[in-house]
């Protein structure tokens, strides 16, 4: 049974970390091995600059998101772990870096995301073209997956994407409308819906992607209003997990939402036509990225 009401996002849990939220900690000699190779190509990825609970699995696994256009971000989302502050040069060189990585690590499906870079005037997508394409004359037969920022709106941006003809494109709403203020500095709902439909328009055949984090404030009857909304606007691919703060500075954990909540929105997902939902506690949004492709 979806629990409809929430609490205020100003009044954090006191409760502790429930034990379906325990991610086993970076181990492994698959793990040490990435990060020597993240570390020797100079190269970010979301997995350490954003502290998700899940690299220790992810790496053991030999999977990895890249993070591109430097480690800071241009954007103060009160949810985010990625430095804030003025951004870096952009690095050309840095699309054939991660190219060698993909091809050192042997991988079939690889996720390349970035920071918000409201300084260029595309946002970075020409930088996400360039990776998709070094990757492509690289390792023949790799799957990508690109998990794109709104590029301001930009529609001239998200056409630079699709021409690069990525195997995904996401692009996350992160949260429902009413804490967009509070949650995402800089953003816009309305916005993030316009990009995912026109990538959907600009390349019909290509799967489109979002997700939301759970947990800040939000009701189950807004969580089922924005999915149904990302349905509308032709999104395929949906993935919901629990928000958890970064830091004290970061916004509180109002709740902690149950899998059987996490198993009852999943359902919904699919009821809706969703052709792939990813729905759990530890889901973020490039976790088990090519079992959608799969699907």
């Amino acid at each position: 049974m979806l629990v409809s009401i929430i609490p205020k996002l100003d009044s954090e849990v006191s409760v502790p970390r429930p034990q379906w939220l325990r991610a086993p900690a970076p181990a492994g000699e698959n793990y040490r091995e990435l990060k020597d190779l993240i570390g020797r190509l100079r190269l970010h990825t979301v997995c350490e600059s954003a502290a998700c609970p899940n690299v220790g699995e992810c790496w053991n696994h030999r999977t990895a998101t890249f993070m591109i256009l430097g480690n800071v971000c241009t954007r103060r989302c009160g949810f985010c772990a990625v430095e804030k502050g003025a951004p870096l040069p952009v690095d050309y060189d840095e699309p054939q870096r991660v190219a060698e990585a993909v091809a050192a690590m042997g991988l079939k499906f690889a996720v390349i995301t970035s920071v918000n870079r409201d300084d260029r005037e595309d946002g970075g997508a020409e930088l996400f073209a360039l990776v998709i394409r070094a990757i492509r004359e690289r390792v023949a037969g790799c799957g990508i997956e690109v998990l794109i920022p709104d590029f301001q709106g930009s529609r001239a941006a998200v056409e630079t994407v699709m021409e690069a003809a990525p195997d995904v494109l996401n692009h996350n709403t992160e949260t429902v409308p009413r804490l967009y203020r509070q949650v995402r500095l800089g953003a816009r709902y309305e916005r993030s819906l316009d990009v995912l439909a026109y990538a959907k328009q600009v390349a019909p055949r290509t799967p489109t992607k979002s997700g939301l984090m759970l947990g800040l404030g939000e009701t189950a009857a807004e969580v089922l209003g924005v999915m149904r909304d990302l349905r509308a606007h032709h999104v395929d691919v949906l993935t919901l997990g629990q928000y958890l703060r970064p830091s004290p500075r970061h916004l509180p954990i109002v709740r902690y939402v149950t899998p059987e909540e996490f198993g009852d929105f999943r359902a919904a997902g699919y009821e809706m036509g969703f052709a792939h939902v990813e729905s759990g506690p530890l889901v973020r949004s490039s976790y088990h990225a090519s079992h959608a492709v799969d699907r």
